[in-house]
């Protein structure tokens, strides 16, 4: 056993205390704001989903409009191990700042609401649904999808359509006619071949 004995003066002693409060209120201060930048300044998404208003707030980030009560809420256990499409899944998440692969094997919960303002689908209410994957009240993935066969599945982003992609002032697109359609590669019924 080793016994050190600091000899120091009651200036320094108030000094470390005077430092010591000072890091615990800074730690009090800028706390829980780690794991997944919680707080949406400067743009940045907040990730927050402890209730409906935080849910709601977190789709609405991305430009989506959500009808208030959840149409589904589930326990979900993200598997140990991903299958192919788990791991597309995860993937897709990956692309939008969502780590799927650091929640194997935990139980979270799946929040599902209807989405009502999708383009093309705006009128068609129950057809295209925003899923949350929640753990210890934050998103840690998730998708907007289409119910319908042969549906969609999509990160959170808002889908661009051709009115928002161009500017005001840049001249008007030009549109696509008939006869550029009937020369594409594949209706001469050649493909393109790949370099080798």
């Amino acid at each position: 056993m080793f016994v050190y004995s600091v000899k120091t003066s009651k200036a320094k002693m108030i000094i470390i205390a005077a430092v010591i409060v000072a890091a615990a209120g800074v730690l009090v201060f800028f706390g829980g704001r780690g794991r997944g930048a919680e707080t949406a300044q400067d743009g940045a998404i907040s990730y927050k989903a402890e209730d409906s208003a935080q849910r709601l707030a977190f789709l609405s980030q991305f430009g989506w409009r959500i009808a208030e009560d959840p149409a589904e809420v589930s326990e979900v256990i993200i598997p140990q191990e991903f299958d192919k499409g788990y791991t597309e899944y995860a993937e897709m998440n990956r692309a939008q700042g969502l780590d799927l692969g650091l929640y194997k094997g935990v139980r979270a919960k799946r929040w599902t609401y209807n989405v009502l303002n999708y383009p093309g689908y705006e009128n068609r209410s129950g057809v295209v649904q925003a899923n949350l994957l929640i753990y210890e009240g934050r998103v840690i993935g998730g998708d907007i999808c289409s119910l319908e066969q042969g549906g969609f599945m999509q990160g959170f982003d808002f889908p661009i359509t051709e009115t928002t992609t161009a500017a005001p002032t840049e001249a008007p697109a030009p549109t696509e006619t008939t006869e550029t359609t009937e020369t594409r590669p594949a209706d001469t019924g050649t493909q393109p071949q790949a370099e080798t």
